[in-house]
């Protein structure tokens, strides 16, 4: 008699819908429609800490969800009633929250022009690291991103990887010289993934 064949064992889906397995899923009410047709072929990488250069809490987690105390420091009084989302968030250790379904739009890039169109917010996903523009971003929060990535690119045909301040050059200048795009673009590579022309990193800290 032949053997029994063992049932194939599936490997988990890494999305379920528009959210990604891997994440802490916090919901956003901050988010929208995209327009009719919106094809996702950009991710745009942000970067924030709240305060400015303090880790480790839940401010900004709390900014994404409409919760931030707005008296809890003085500076949260400069962006008193800020009603703002990002897809995801990585923590310096790593452990990523997804605050918006991909297949909708988050409100992260703002006023924002790429590739040749407007409202980079409409076809694009933002993922903000935690850290300071201009700093240097750790090892686990490469690992993180280039895992997200390519999950990314396996669900919606993502084109570009681009810096808030490729899409909003006249606004915003994060992530900044801290980050690592080099390491990121070689990674990627023969993928047919576009990347900005960008400065080698002040400190490489991706690997």
């Amino acid at each position: 008699m032949a053997p029994r064949s063992e049932p194939v064992t599936q490997p988990t889906a890494p999305w379920q819908g528009g959210w990604y397995r891997g994440a802490h899923r916090l919901p956003s009410p901050n988010h929208g429609r995209r327009p009719e047709g919106a094809v996702i072929d950009l991710i745009v990488v942000h970067s924030i800490s709240l305060p400015p250069g303090e880790y480790g809490g839940q401010a900004v987690q709390q900014l994404f969800t409409n919760r931030l105390d707005w008296d809890a420091h003085p500076y949260f009084a400069s962006i008193r009633g800020l009603e703002v989302s990002a897809h995801f968030f990585i923590a310096r250790d790593g452990r990523l929250w997804q605050f918006v379904d991909v297949d909708r739009r988050a409100w992260h890039a703002g006023r924002s022009h790429y590739r040749g169109r407007d409202a980079c917010n409409d076809d694009s996903i933002g993922i903000e690291l935690e850290g300071l523009e201009g700093l240097i971003f750790e090892a686990a929060q490469y690992r993180c991103l280039l895992r997200l990535c390519r999950a990314l690119a396996q669900r919606h045909p993502i084109r570009y990887i681009a810096g808030h301040e490729h899409v909003a050059p006249h606004r915003k200048q994060d992530p900044g010289p801290g980050f690592d795009w080099p390491w990121l673009r070689h990674a990627f590579a023969g993928s047919g993934i576009v990347f900005p022309p960008v400065a080698t990193p002040l400190n490489s800290r991706a690997r």
